[in-house]
């Protein structure tokens, strides 16, 4: 019986006799297992609704979280987020019964005591969250009661329990109205981003509401240089990597940050289009990486390599190279970013150079056995120090040059054709080098006699062949004054210039 279940509420007529009457049971907690199945679905949401169970629910939330029931709560919890999954009646029951404040109240007291309940915060918010996709005015509720301190303590919280539904909260929030996202990346509000960062850095994440929440904020919107720069300040100096290897000029969240922005921008790279501004702070970031990170030592792993400021560099590397792939040309989206723009800031001097300083590729170096062309070997020192930098430097260049004749005119001024050549070959530290190379070379060729006519008058001397490359009808060959190989057509083969 009654008494059985819960002595606590034998004098509490209003809030179990609601209960039990449409449940048909005998007993609180057969009540709530009942009501929780029947809220399950549309149907039974919506006589509960017509029942307005949700306001006695709300009152036994409010009560039980004055006791130390903890299985109850959980229960009620439960079935308060049931009757507010998409039951528009029982979203605004909510609101007007005061729902958020009572739900904040159990929030406050569940996750931030000193031994939080992560599955009453979880039910919690998930009630919120179901509230919240009700609209815009309960959008504006819940923010007004949670933003930023509640926010924030929540996203401090080490737990999956508490960082999945916070980023759905949030992302349903800023996605609603969309000056909530402005003032989600105000100095007040980017801390409570920069504790999800490192909650999810930490503990990881299940569902995909933390990257639909970093790309609504930083490539649907403008907020990616502010966020990278916060993630900078205050304790993520102490996930810091090696110093010797100059990994304290960022930090490990700044290049998880790129990381999670290169998988969203890769996975929409048709759907969305990434800020100018963003694209630009990007840029600078590649620049200083590249003034940080060791070239002396091969790279044993592909990213994520454990050095922060190879990891910084190769993501944003990344990034790139998906920004260059679109522009107001052709057939392409024509809201893309202004690869002009980034070309303008040395992009294309800057890849160029790092290309040339690199030794060269595994297949060429095989091939350059006697002592003279060892010394060719020497003249390159820098080594790729991720497997697949190299790859990334011409697929970005590849990108760039892909129907802008500018672009293929200013390679081929700046001696690079030759450089792309070299590029056509397997190798070890680069996966998919030679796709990546023919495809840049075909992109430098497409509609330009200019550059079609610098690869047809290649006279270069040292010829050296390899079976692999003589399949593709070319060959590797070394100019005597610059000391540098060079790929280049054999003539007379079925090879055919791309038109």
């Amino acid at each position: 019986m009654v008494g059985e279940s819960l002595p606590e509420f034998n004098d509490r007529e209003d809030v179990l006799q609601p209960l039990l009457s449409a449940s048909n049971s005998s007993s609180l907690h057969e009540a709530l297992e009942v009501l929780i199945q029947a809220s399950r679905d549309t149907v039974g949401r919506a006589e509960l609704a017509l029942r307005n169970i949700l306001p006695t629910v709300l009152k036994l939330v409010e009560s039980l979280h004055r006791t130390s029931n903890r299985e109850y709560l959980m229960q009620s919890l439960k079935l308060l987020r049931n009757l507010c999954a998409g039951e528009v009646a029982n979203q605004n029951s909510f609101l007007e019964q005061n729902g958020i404040e009572i739900v904040a109240t159990v929030l406050r007291s569940a996750a931030f005591a000193s031994d939080p309940d992560f599955g009453i915060t979880r039910f919690s918010l998930q009630g919120l969250v179901n509230v919240s996709l009700a609209g815009a005015e309960h959008q504006q509720a819940i923010w007004l009661k949670l933003f930023p301190n509640e926010f924030f303590m929540l996203a401090s919280i080490r737990s999956l329990e508490t960082s999945d539904p916070l980023c759905m909260i949030l992302y349903t929030c800023c996605d609603g109205r969309p000056g909530l996202a402005t003032e989600h990346c105000r100095d007040s509000g980017l801390p409570i981003l920069v504790g999800l960062i490192r909650t999810v850095v930490s503990v990881g994440y299940r569902e995909d509401w933390f990257k639909l929440l970093l790309s609504r904020l930083c490539l649907e919107d403008i907020h990616f240089p502010a966020l990278f720069s916060k993630l900078c300040e205050g304790n993520a100096s102490e996930n810091r990597g090696n110093t010797t290897l100059g990994d304290n000029c960022f930090s490990s969240e700044q290049a998880f940050l790129l990381r999670i922005i290169s998988d969203i921008l890769n996975e929409r790279i048709d759907e969305v289009r990434f800020p100018d501004d963003s694209a630009l702070c990007v840029l600078e970031i590649f620049k200083r990486s590249i003034t940080i990170v060791d070239f002396a030592t091969r790279g044993k792993s592909g990213l994520p390599t454990g050095s922060t400021s190879v990891d910084v560099m190769g993501y944003s590397l990344i990034i790139l190279r998906d920004i260059c792939a679109g522009d107001d040309v052709g057939d392409f989206k024509k809201d893309s970013v202004d690869i002009g723009m980034l070309l303008s800031n040395e992009l294309l001097d800057i890849l160029l150079s790092l290309l040339r300083d690199l030794e060269l590729p595994s297949t060429i170096r095989k091939t350059l056995k006697d002592s003279e062309n060892q010394e060719l070997i020497l003249h390159s020192s820098k080594l790729c120090p991720y497997k697949g930098f190299r790859r990334d430097l011409v697929a970005v260049i590849g990108n760039c040059a892909y129907r802008r004749k500018h672009v293929q005119a200013e390679i081929r001024q700046k001696n690079g054709i030759p450089l792309l050549l070299q590029q056509c070959v397997t190798d070890d530290d680069n996966p998919y080098l030679r796709e990546w190379g023919i495809w840049s070379v075909r992109n430098l060729l497409e509609g330009n006699a200019e550059n079609q006519q610098t690869v047809a008058d290649l006279q270069l001397q040292g010829t050296i062949d390899t079976p692999e490359l003589t399949r593709l009808g070319l060959r590797v060959e070394v100019d005597q004054n610059t000391r540098r190989a060079k790929l280049v057509n054999i003539p007379g083969s079925c090879q055919k210039p791309v038109e």
